[in-house]
């Protein structure tokens, strides 16, 4: 896609902040300009990281996660303060791309997975049977003349049976149906017990690294046959990938393509705030998160990891701090800023209605699954925008998430009741969102604590 195709996507699902889509589109377009450049040159092109300034609910992360589906690339949200310094207890910075590698598996294996999903049914389709009716053994006699045409007869019949039984498990009339079977154990209480907890965080997957030690164990189940089909299932798709070939692409994929939006960075800027706790050390989070920005190669459970072209979205709303307070090096391989806007009324009106999931299409929706039909009118539309920057201004400023809380409590009897509400036409306009909001904007302390 070109920027400007990018930039039009993005459109869909996110109102106005147009600085901030060309810069991320510019960076995707920049990725696929770097493949046809001759290897050589190629891999001196880093990435142009990205920091985004603004406030919560402006937009930021649903920039950064629109962008990575519209690439098909790896993506993870993280947020800088939750990171320790080195040698403190806690997350260290490289558990991101550990993250993002896992990612990258997760996605390679489901499209892997997708195309061999005929076999993998066919096969527990034909396990299932076996089991159902398991195929008798016969013999035939070569002194007996009459033993061959028996034998032919008996397979016939149990031909006919077994098919008779395929065409009632695909139209689900068995699944009902009582059965045992054997299947791989995958619970190990060892295994959970030293693999669980921050250990994954800190880079000790001992589960990983103990797992061949044990072997696999089978265990006999009783269950019904909808049930047993779905394990079944698992089992051929894992049988059937080629997961080291998985492991390789992953890797690939996520050294290329992949997107960590670093959210909160300006939650580790400024000065030590001593103490202890996460915050211990927030010069030191920076020091640490420097060479995983600029380019290093981070060890994970799937092999060595270079971060050289792994692009970097950081955001933070910088209330408190100013970007020039992170230190020196890390504001360098930030080069591309961009501040986004806070909302407008306009900005809020459209956001209700425009994108393609916009909240109120979501409202109607869920709403409609009872079979009610949910009208909202555009004055009710303006006066909610109007509430919303209203309390965004006198409050503090949540951006289009103070949409989501008005809503919630304009709709609460409606979604209440539900299907127990005899009008199934359910219109709302401008006199219902005064009524039902104004005691909240009136009151002090609710409006702090329920909006």
């Amino acid at each position: 896609m070109t920027p400007r195709e990018i930039v039009e996507e993005l459109d869909k699902y996110v109102v106005g902040q147009s600085d901030a889509k060309r810069a991320v589109a510019v960076a995707m377009r920049n990725r696929t300009r770097r493949r046809r450049l001759p290897p050589e040159i190629a891999i001196d092109v880093l990435p142009k990281n990205i920091l985004m300034i603004g406030s919560t609910g402006v937009g930021k992360t649903e920039i950064a996660r629109r962008l990575a589906r519209l690439s098909g690339s790896p993506f993870i949200k993280v947020e800088a303060s939750k990171y320790t310094e080195v040698g403190y207890m806690g997350r260290d910075v490289e558990s991101m791309i550990r993250e993002l590698v896992d990612s990258a598996v997760d996605m390679v294996r489901q499209q892997a997975q997708r195309e061999i999903i005929p076999l993998a049914q066919s096969n527990a389709e034909e396990r299932l049977l076996e089991i159902l009716f398991p195929t008798p053994t016969t013999y035939f006699s070569p002194s007996d003349p009459d033993s061959a045409s028996l034998v032919a007869d008996r397979d016939a019949a149990n031909n006919r049976t077994r098919e008779k039984l395929r065409e009632q498990l695909r139209k689900g009339e068995l699944n009902d149906r009582m059965i045992e079977f054997e299947t791989a154990d995958r619970s190990n209480p060892m295994l959970d017990f030293v693999g669980g907890g921050e250990m994954g965080d800190m880079g000790i997957n001992l589960k990983d690294m103990f797992g061949t030690m044990f072997p696999t164990k089978t265990v006999r189940k009783r269950m019904k046959v909808g049930d047993a089909t779905t394990i079944l299932l698992r089992e051929e798709l894992d049988s059937l990938t080629d997961m080291e070939q998985v492991t390789r692409s992953a890797v690939e994929l996520a050294e290329q393509s992949g997107i960590i939006f670093l959210d909160e960075i300006d939650k580790i800027a400024g000065r030590e705030s001593g103490g202890s706790g996460p915050d211990v050390s927030r010069q030191g989070v920076q020091r640490d998160l420097l060479p995983i920005v600029e380019g290093t190669t981070v060890n994970t459970r799937h092999g060595m990891v270079s971060t050289d072209h792994i692009l970097f979205i950081a955001a933070g709303a910088f209330h408190i701090t100013k970007p020039s307070d992170l230190i020196p090096e890390l504001q360098g391989r930030f080069p591309i800023r961009v501040e986004l806007e806070s909302l407008s009324q306009e900005d809020l009106r459209r956001i209700m209605t425009e994108p393609k999931n916009s909240l109120i299409k979501q409202y109607q929706a869920l709403l409609s699954t009872e079979g009610i039909k949910l009208e909202i009118t555009d004055d009710a539309i303006e006066e909610l925008a109007s509430m919303a920057e209203t309390l965004n201004e006198e409050t503090e400023d949540i951006g289009a998430r103070r949409l989501h809380t008005l809503l919630e409590k304009l709709l609460e009897e409606i979604s209440f009741m539900g299907s127990e509400i005899e009008n199934k036409r359910q219109v709302i306009d401008k006199k219902y969102v005064v009524e039902k909001l104004t005691p909240y904007l009136e009151d002090a302390e609710l409006r702090e604590s329920a909006l």
